[in-house]
């Protein structure tokens, strides 16, 4: 009998390798290779060449489908009784799907699916924990208010084998791994955690969730980087993976959609921690809209869209003179490379100097956001903080700034203007290309289009 043969797996992207290797020649990150055991095939050669020829006489189960033979169908989904998780799914759990939800330590992933999984209460729901016991669940649901139901199992185990068993018994029409860092499985001899037993655990939950039907939501760690922990193999098996962002010490809490197989990656759900669990925010602008900043200078109103949602965010700047020789910038909730863009853009095009400045840029409310609509705020704020004058109240915008300091024109620029219109603001800059087949008299906010940065910022400023 032959020894097991011993590989090198990274556990960023996959690569693998007969030896170590200090940097991964693949993604470029050091540090990742683990080592892994392969069982050796003890089959001959003769053997191998008889399965091949059994293989070859037998008849495929599955054959080629003409294209526009197949018949399209909207998938059928299971309502999560939650608006904004329903949104980020694309509408809802799709039967058979395997979603993954990552997440800092402490963020609220765990209430996050304990809450949800109470409000179904004609859903058969097994909920396995392999890091809290029942106890400190118990103890959890008691804090978020549901009705009683008895549909709710928990089972706290580890092994892969005994929760296959448990779910055969249970039947349920749904299941929650806590998490999938924590589960093993007899057929490989590694601890729990390590890149070959997340992969079969997750290939082995996958294949069970495409063959019965009941779709599986795994609970994933996130490293020190930022990423999901484990191989990259994990993220591409699945079919939804969802990211739970926040501050732990900011009530906000996000649902960003990073991939997904049966709806759109670019939607947002928020949430605001309470004592009683998270509670949905069906309308975020009026949340992060809350403080009073009249005569307070650098701050900006924009009119930003994530997914099919509009809101208002604010955009905060500050500009001082660099303290050191080489000035600083420094971006929160928005891309520095393009901050760094739209400065030079101020510099060149609009004659304000901030080479020795340094300028800080916050998205209040501990968001996000990729919008390109935001260029216009962000340049009114840093403008704003410089020369030390406040932006009149009521005051919105929308619009992203070329490099030659144009006011290129944002999509659905209808809905951006009604959502500024609900919230009572009386003025909003966008493009002036925008207001081409545009109904401006059914809109009773005044509407200031502009074709390029000095315009926007004359109306602003005088």
């Amino acid at each position: 009998m032959g020894k097991d043969k011993i590989a090198y797996v990274c556990e960023n992207c996959g690569q693998e390798s007969p030896k170590w290797i200090g940097k991964c020649p693949s993604c470029g990150q050091w540090n990742t290779f683990k080592e892994i055991r392969i069982a050796n095939d003890k089959g001959t050669l003769a053997a191998k060449s008889a399965a091949a020829s059994v293989r070859s006489n037998q008849t495929p189960k599955n054959k080629p489908v003409r294209l526009h033979e197949i018949a399209a169908k909207d998938e059928p989904r299971m309502d999560l009784h939650d608006e904004e998780f329903n949104r980020v799914l694309g509408g809802g759990l799709v039967p058979g799907s395997i979603v993954l939800l990552g997440g800092e330590p402490g963020i609220g992933k765990s209430t996050l699916t304990l809450q949800t999984i109470l409000r179904l209460p004609d859903t058969q729901v097994l909920y396995v924990s392999g890091e809290e016991s029942a106890h400190q669940l118990k103890m959890r649901a008691e804090r978020i208010p549901h009705e009683q139901s008895n549909q709710v199992m928990i089972l706290c185990e580890t092994s892969l084998e005994n929760i296959f068993n448990h779910i055969k018994e249970v039947q349920p029409e749904l299941v929650i791994i806590d998490s999938i860092q924590t589960i093993s499985t007899e057929e490989v001899e590694t601890s729990p955690g390590s890149v070959t037993q997340i992969r079969e655990c997750a290939s082995a939950l996958l294949r069970f969730a495409k063959s019965s039907g009941i779709p599986v939501i795994l609970i994933g760690h996130i490293n020190k980087e930022g990423t999901i922990a484990g191989p990259k193999i994990l993220e591409h098996i699945v079919d939804t993976v969802i990211q739970f962002e926040g501050d732990q010490h900011h009530m906000y809490r996000i649902l960003r959609s990073i991939k997904n197989r049966f709806g759109s990656t670019s939607e947002l759900g928020i949430y605001e921690m309470q004592q009683t669990g998270l509670r949905q925010v069906s309308n975020p602008s009026e949340l992060l809209l809350t403080q009073d900043h009249e005569g307070l200078s650098g701050i900006a109103i924009s009119s930003a869209i994530e997914g099919v949602r509009p809101f208002l965010v604010e955009t905060q700047a500050l500009v001082s003179s660099a303290a050191y020789g080489t000035p600083q910038r420094s971006a929160t909730g928005f891309d520095q490379r393009r901050l760094n863009m739209l400065l030079a853009v101020l510099e060149k095009r609009v004659g304000f100097k901030l080479m020795q400045k340094d300028v800080f840029l916050n998205i209040a409310g501990g968001l996000r956001v990729t919008d390109m609509a935001m260029d216009l705020s962000v340049i009114a704020a840093v403008l704003s903080s410089n020369v030390d004058t406040p932006i009149e109240s009521g005051w919105c915008m929308a619009g992203e700034v070329g490099l030659s300091g144009e006011v290129r024109p944002v999509n659905r620029i209808e809905q951006r203007i009604a959502e500024a219109e609900k919230l009572g603001f009386s003025h909003m800059i966008l493009p002036k290309y925008n207001l081409t087949g545009l109904n401006c008299k059914k809109f009773k906010i005044e509407l200031v289009p502009v074709r390029k940065v000095e315009e926007a910022l004359r109306a602003l400023f005088g």
